[in-house]
C-alpha cells in the first residue's frame, strides 16, 4: 500500500490524545502513565494506518528498532536493582549514611549534594551511575537531617547532569558534537558559558535553602536514633566504603556501564557475605527482590526496604510504553512532521536557536528517548545553522542544553525513568528542585535572543 506523508493536522492528534489521557489519568485519577501513553501509541498506530495508510508492519518495525535502542538502557535498569539491593545488604549504603549522618553539617548538604555529584559524574561520565550510587546514600543522609526526598533528589540530578553534560567521558557529550559537526574540545569549552551560571547559581539556591531554617528541621533525638538502628542492624565498617570507590575507579577506567555496574552489584554481594555473615541464598535474593527487613524503626526501614532487580520492572515497563509511542511516531513519520514545522518560525538567529532547544524537549516527551532527541534535532537544524553562519557549536551547545539537561524530568523517559527508579521519588514531585536541569535552556535561549557566546563560522 502507498505510504502518504501525514500532515500537520494529523501529525499532531496523538500528541494532544496524549496529553489529554497523561491529565486524565494522572490529575483526575491518581493513576500511572502506562496505560496512557500506551493507548496513544494504538492511537497513533489508527491515524498512520488509516491518514498515512502505513502498514502494521512497517510501524512494528519503527517500535521494534526503537525499542532495541532501549534494551541498554533497561539492562542498566535491572543492574541498578542489583547494586541498590547488595549495597544496602552488605551496609555500604547504611555505612554511607551513618558517616555522613556523623560528619557532614546539615546546612551544607544540599550543596555539598550537588558538589559531590558532580565530581562523581565528571569523573564517570554518568549521571546513571552517579545516582544509582553515592546518590542513593545521600538520598539517607539527607531524609536522615529531615530533608525532603525531592529536594535532595533534585540536587543530586542537577549534580549529575552537571557532570554528564562536561565529561569527556559521557556518551552525550560525545554524540551533540557528531550531530553538529563541531569537535569534542570546542563543543565542552562552549558549553561553558551556559553550564557554569547555571551551576553557581543553582549551589546558590541549594546553599540558601540549606541555611533558611523554616526550610527543615534537624533532629539531634531522631538522627541519634537513626544512627544506633544503623549500628544494631548492620556492620558499621569504613572498609565497606572501598567497595564503591573501586566501582566508581573502574567506571573511570572506561569499562563500559553494564559489566562496570554489575561488577558492583558482585563485590555488594561479596561485602554482604564477609562483613555482614549473609549467606549466597540472601545475596541472590537481594539481587531479585531487594533489601526487605524490619529494623524497629520505620524511617530506617523507609530508607533501606527498597533496590533489586523486580523493583525496576515498572520504570521498564514505562520505558517499553513510551519507546513504542516514539516508535509509531518516527516510522510514520510524524514526528518529523512536527519537528519540521518549528522552522517556519526560526526566521531569527534567536528564534532558530530557541526552536533548537525547544525540539529535543518536544522529542524527549513524545519519543521518550534523550539519543533521539539529539539525533533527530542535529539532523533537522544543523543546515540552517550553516545557511546562517552560525558555528556547529553553536548547536551542539544547544542539543546538550535542551536534549541532555531535559531528559530527567519527564518521568516516561529513559533517563527520568532511572532517576526515579534510583532515588525512590514520584514522577514530577522532584523537578521543581532540578534548578540546574531547569536554568540552562533558559540562559541557552537568553544567549541566543542576546548574542552573547553565539559565535560566527569562521569558514563563512
Amino acid at each position: 500500500m502507498l505510504q502518504k506523508k501525514i500532515s500537520l493536522k494529523y501529525s499532531i492528534l496523538p500528541v494532544l490524545f496524549l496529553i489529554g489521557t497523561l491529565y486524565y489519568a494522572i490529575q483526575i485519577e491518581g493513576i500511572g502513565a502506562h496505560i496512557p501513553i500506551f493507548l496513544s501509541a494504538m492511537f497513533a498506530a489508527l491515524v498512520a494506518r488509516v491518514v498515512g495508510k502505513i502498514s502494521w508492519d512497517e510501524l512494528e518495525e519503527g517500535v521494534v528498532n526503537t525499542i532495541k535502542m532501549a534494551m541498554g538502557a533497561v539492562i542498566i535498569l535491572l543492574i541498578i536493582g542489583m547494586v541498590i539491593g547488595t549495597w544496602i545488604l552488605s551496609g555500604i549504603v547504611p555505612s554511607m549514611i551513618y558517616y555522613g549522618l556523623k560528619m557532614i553539617n546539615p546546612s551544607a548538604f544540599l550543596p555539598l549534594t550537588v558538589i559531590i555529584c558532580s565530581i562523581v559524574s565528571i569523573s564517570t561520565g554518568s549521571s546513571w551511575a552517579t545516582a544509582s550510587t553515592v546518590g542513593v546514600a545521600l538520598i539517607g543522609i539527607g531524609e536522615g537531617f529531615g530533608i525532603d526526598r525531592n529536594i535532595i533528589a533534585g540536587a543530586i540530578i542537577s549534580g549529575a547532569y552537571f557532570g554528564d553534560k562536561l565529561s569527556p567521558l559521557s556518551d552525550t557529550t560525545n554524540l551533540a558534537p557528531a550531530m553538529a559537526g563541531a569537535t569534542l574540545f570546542d563543543h565542552i569549552t562552549h558549553m561553558l558559558y551556559t553550564t557554569i551560571p547555571a551551576y553557581v547559581l543553582t549551589l546558590i539556591i541549594f546553599t540558601g535553602m540549606g541555611m533558611k531554617k523554616v526550610a527543615f528541621s534537624v533532629n539531634s533525638v531522631a538522627i541519634d536514633s537513626i544512627l544506633s538502628t544503623l549500628s544494631r542492624n548492620f556492620n558499621i565498617t569504613p572498609l565497606l566504603l572501598l567497595i564503591p570507590v573501586l566501582v566508581l575507579g573502574i567506571i573511570i577506567m572506561k569499562t563500559p556501564a553494564i559489566p562496570g555496574l554489575f561488577i558492583g552489584a558482585l563485590l555488594g554481594g561479596a561485602g554482604a557475605m564477609i562483613f555482614q555473615k549473609e549467606t549466597l541464598g540472601s545475596v541472590m535474593k537481594a539481587l531479585y527482590e531487594g533489601y526487605n527487613n524490619l529494623s524497629g524503626l520505620e524511617t530506617v526501614d523507609s530508607l533501606l526496604n527498597r533496590g533489586g532487580m523486580s523493583s525496576m520492572m515498572g520504570t521498564i515497563s514505562l520505558i517499553i510504553c513510551a519507546m513504542i509511542f516514539g516508535g509509531i511516531m518516527e516510522k510514520s513519520g510524524m514526528l518529523g512532521t512536527i519537528a519540521n514545522s518549528i522552522l517556519v518560525f526560526a526566521t531569527t538567529n534567536g528564534r532558530l536557536i530557541l526552536a533548537t532547544l525547544l525540539t529535543p524537549i518536544f522529542v524527549n516527551i513524545v519519543a521518550g528517548d534523550q539519543y533521539l532527541s539529539i539525533v533527530i534535532t542535529g539532523r533537522m537544524f544543523k543546515d540552517s545553522f550553516d545557511e546562517r553562519g552560525l558555528a556547529p557549536k553553536n548547536l551542539s551547545r544547544c542539543l546538550e542544553d535542551s536534549g541532555t539537561i531535559t531528559s530527567p524530568l519527564i518521568p516516561w523517559n529513559t533517563c527520568g525513568a532511572t532517576m526515579i527508579g534510583a532515588l525512590g521519588v514520584a514522577p514530577w514531585t522532584y523537578v521543581p528542585y532540578c534548578f540546574f536541569n531547569l536554568l540552562c535552556p533558559i540562559i541557552s535561549a537568553f544567549c541566543g535572543f542576546t548574542g552573547l557566546t553565539i559565535e560566527k563560522n569562521k569558514k563563512k
